[in-house]
């Protein structure tokens, strides 16, 4: 393939919001010159790449696979999740008053009993926020939804998402923020428990 065939791909990929979720999909990926030209890993896969890319149909706005799309979207979700509130051992530790260590213990001990959400961010973990009470331990009415979720072997992200979201089984509200409304509580602690149920048949 030419200079012109994989500008037209890389165009394409980014104009479907495609381009970050190469690498994850194992597929070539590109970056741009001082010139804005598309840079190829393996240009040599581009007639690999696009006849994958047209293998749903022809039509540009929607030939692209599904996984890919998927891949996409989770990533963009991360990246939306990492901007909101979380916490490391040592910041958690401040607020907490206590040391890494003891604080290290205390996340893993809570994370085995399947009382905490903890998340792999490359080679760390965070403690997303929306769980802790102002003093740093897992909300009390969370906890709940944690359990069988976490017991389920969920994961993390998904979890994270799940809990965090708005969604319309409660009114356009995060599970987190509507199971502390009496009146929808038990609702979202069903919908937890079924969704784990889903989890552990997968």
């Amino acid at each position: 393939m030419t200079q012109d065939d994989g500008e037209r791909i890389a165009a394409w990929l980014e104009g479907l919001g495609l381009a970050g979720a190469l690498a994850e999909a194992g597929l070539p990926t590109f970056t741009r010159d001082a010139d804005g030209r598309a840079v190829w890993t393996e240009p040599e896969r581009l007639a690999e790449l696009e006849a994958l890319l047209r293998s749903g149909g022809e039509d540009p706005a929607h030939a692209v696979p599904v996984g890919l799309v998927v891949l996409a979207r989770q990533a963009r979700l991360r990246t939306e999740l990492l901007e909101t509130p979380w916490f490391t051992y040592e910041t958690l530790a401040e607020l907490r008053g206590t040391s890494v260590d003891a604080t290290r213990f205390a996340v893993h001990k809570a994370a085995q009993t399947h009382r905490l959400l903890v998340v792999p961010v490359e080679e760390h973990v965070v403690v997303p926020a929306f769980q802790l009470t102002a003093t740093g331990e897992v909300r009390p009415d969370v906890a709940p939804l944690l359990e069988p979720l976490l017991a389920a072997r969920m994961d993390p992200w998904r979890a994270w998402a799940w809990l965090t979201q708005p969604a319309a089984l409660t009114f356009g509200r995060a599970p987190e923020e509507a199971v502390t409304d009496p009146e929808v509580a038990d609702l979202v602690l069903h919908a937890a428990v079924r969704l784990a149920e889903r989890v552990g048949r997968s």
